[in-house]
């Protein structure tokens, strides 16, 4: 186990706040697993407070409605397509997150858009950011990522991280053995 966890924070608020890193991404299409892989590493990677999981999404789609609704932040790991070049790193919030999931750049993101309308049904709608990168291929079959994509899989763990610090969650570095 790791140390304590010591919040840097004084706000119970926050503590009680349920914040859920939701990696989505089909492993079968070279770089449109990205995200699955970057929760992959933050689980394998760290130690979090009770209030924060790591979700691995797949391709769950509206499956994932429970997860999402449960939220009150929702961390949203994924390959991006805005026509940038492969590897650009993004963080999409507020208004950004349904025009680019509208871009129906895959199917799991229609329908990710389309269980985080249902929470409106349940008056619970996460706080959304998206952090993602632009993918290289999403269309060849196979399971590793593209040199390019996976050169940024730190990258988008230390935006994850820093959007948890930004919350005022405190983790820590899984101790090895």
């Amino acid at each position: 186990m790791g140390a304590a966890f010591e919040p840097r924070f004084g706000n119970k608020m926050t503590e009680s706040k349920q914040i859920t890193i939701l990696g989505v991404g089909n492993l079968l299409f070279t770089d449109e697993g990205v995200g699955v892989r970057v929760a992959e590493a933050l689980q394998d990677r760290y130690e979090f407070p009770e209030n924060v999981q790591v979700v691995d999404g797949g391709t769950l789609g509206l499956n994932l409605l429970g997860v999402i609704s449960e939220a009150d932040h929702l961390i949203v790991l994924d390959a991006v397509r805005k026509g940038g070049e492969p590897g650009s790193l993004y963080r999409l919030a507020g208004d950004e997150v349904p025009k680019r999931i509208l871009a129906k750049n895959s199917l799991h993101q229609v329908e990710f858009l389309e269980a985080l309308t249902c929470c409106q049904a349940f008056d619970k709608v996460p706080e959304t950011v998206i952090l993602g990168v632009e993918p290289e291929d999403i269309n060849t079959m196979g399971i590793e990522l593209t040199p390019t994509v996976r050169a940024r899989i730190d990258d988008l763990v230390e935006a994850a991280l820093a959007e948890l610090k930004s919350l005022g969650i405190s983790y820590c570095l899984k101790e090895e053995g």
